[in-house]
C-alpha cells in the first residue's frame, strides 16, 4: 500500500488526463466558475475568502498549459493505481478493498457526455437504503475540474460532500448578489445563515446531503421503471443537447418519484425552497408546471391548510408526466434509433419554448 501522497498524485494525473480533453466541453461561464473553485480546492482556501483575480489568472494559464501538454495522450489510456503492483484505474472494487481499512474511498467511472471521472476522498459515512450501499465522502485528495456531487453505479451511491459544500458556497454568494433570486433567498432565510458562513455551510451541506441521497434513490427507482434500454439509448446519443434533454427528463422523474415527496412529507421547507431555486437550465425549461405549483405553495403561509397537499398533488402529476415522456422518448429511439430520440428531444424543447417565451 503506497503513501497517500503517491496514490493521490496518481489519481490526480488521471483526473488531469480527462480534463485535458473534456474541460473544453464546458460553457465559458461554467468553466471560469469551476476553475475558480478548482483553484480554491488546490490551494486549500476557505470558501468565505475570495481568491485574488490576478493569482487565479496566472494559475489558469499554468493549468491550461499543463492540460495542453497532456492532450496528446487523449483519454483512452489512464495510469494504473500504485496498489499491489498496479490496479486498473477503473477497478473500484480492487482499489477500495485495500483503501477501506484506511478510511479512504476511490471512485472511477463515466460522467455525463462520457467524461471519465476519478476521485480519492476520505469516507465520512456509509449506510444502506433500498438495497443501495451509500457512501458519503468528505475531504478530497484528488479530483477533476467539474466533479458531480453524487453518482450512482449499480448498487453503489456516492455523495461527495466537499463538492456539495463548495457548490453551496457559490449559491450563497449568489443569494447575496441577487436578493431577488427566486427561492434562493427564501432558502437562505430558512437556513438562518448568519455571519459565520463556514459554520453555516457545514450545517447546510449536512442537510442537503440527504437531498442528494433522495435524488440518487429516485434515480434507482427511475432506472427500474425504464429498464436497461434507457442507458443503451444514452450511450447511442452523440448529440449533447439530446443527452441533456434525456437526463433532464429522468432527473425530473427521479425527484418527483423520491426527493420532493419525501421533503414535503418531512416539511423540510429550506430544502424545498433550495430545490426549486435550482430548477433551472433544461429542467427549468421543461417543467413550468412544477414551478407554478411551488410558487403557489410559497405564497401560502407556512402550515396553511392544503398548501403542502396541493404541491404534493402537483408533484405526483408531474411524476406521471415525466414517466410518460421518458417512455415516449424510448419509443422514439426504438423506432428510429438515435435520430428518433434527437427528433423527439428537439420537439419537446421547441414546445417548451413556445409555452415559456423569453422575457
Amino acid at each position: 500500500m503506497p503513501g497517500i501522497e503517491e496514490l493521490a498524485a496518481a489519481v490526480q494525473h488521471n483526473c488531469d488526463l480527462a480534463d485535458a480533453v473534456h474541460a473544453q466541453d464546458l460553457s465559458l461561464c461554467t468553466y471560469l466558475l469551476q476553475m475558480r473553485e478548482f483553484f480554491r480546492w488546490e490551494r486549500g482556501l476557505p470558501l468565505d475568502r475570495l481568491p485574488d483575480r490576478a493569482e487565479v489568472g496566472r494559475w489558469i494559464a499554468m493549468r491550461e498549459a499543463h492540460w495542453e501538454s497532456l492532450a496528446g495522450q487523449a483519454d483512452s489510456h489512464f495510469d494504473s493505481l500504485p496498489i499491489d503492483g498496479g490496479v486498473d484505474a477503473f477497478d473500484e472494487v480492487a482499489a477500495n478493498a485495500r483503501l477501506d481499512p484506511h478510511g479512504l474511498v476511490y471512485a472511477a467511472g463515466l460522467a455525463r457526455f462520457r467524461r471519465p471521472e476519478f476521485v480519492l476522498a476520505e469516507r465520512l459515512d456509509s449506510q444502506t437504503r433500498e438495497g443501495a450501499s451509500i457512501v458519503v465522502t468528505g475531504r478530497e485528495h484528488a479530483r477533476g475540474l467539474n466533479p458531480p456531487m453524487a453518482t450512482s453505479r449499480g448498487d453503489q451511491v456516492l455523495v461527495r460532500r466537499d463538492v456539495l459544500r463548495r457548490w453551496l458556497g457559490t449559491r450563497l454568494e449568489l443569494s447575496q448578489q441577487r436578493p431577488s433570486a427566486e427561492g434562493l433567498c427564501a432558502a437562505a432565510d430558512a437556513w438562518q445563515v448568519g455571519d459565520d458562513r463556514e459554520a453555516a455551510l457545514d450545517r447546510i451541506a449536512a442537510a442537503e446531503t440527504e437531498t442528494l441521497i433522495l435524488h440518487e434513490l429516485g434515480e434507482r427507482r427511475a432506472a427500474a421503471l425504464l429498464g436497461p434500454q434507457w442507458e443503451h439509448m444514452l450511450e447511442s446519443l452523440d448529440d449533447h443537447r439530446s443527452e441533456l434533454v434525456a437526463r433532464a427528463i429522468r432527473d425530473l422523474l427521479a425527484d418527483c418519484e423520491s426527493t420532493l415527496p419525501t421533503l414535503l412529507e418531512r416539511d423540510e421547507r429550506a430544502s424545498i425552497h433550495f430545490w426549486f431555486a435550482n430548477l433551472e437550465g433544461m429542467r427549468g425549461l421543461l417543467a413550468p408546471e412544477l414551478r407554478a405549483g411551488y410558487l403557489r405553495w410559497r405564497s401560502a403561509a407556512p402550515g396553511a391548510p392544503g398548501a403542502s397537499a396541493a404541491l404534493a398533488d402537483a408533484v405526483q402529476a408531474q411524476r406521471e408526466h415525466w414517466l410518460a415522456q421518458a417512455r415516449a422518448l424510448l419509443a422514439a429511439w426504438h423506432e428510429a434509433a438515435a435520430p428518433g430520440a434527437v427528433a423527439f428531444s428537439e420537439a419537446l424543447v421547441a414546445a417548451a419554448r413556445v409555452e415559456s417565451p423569453p422575457g
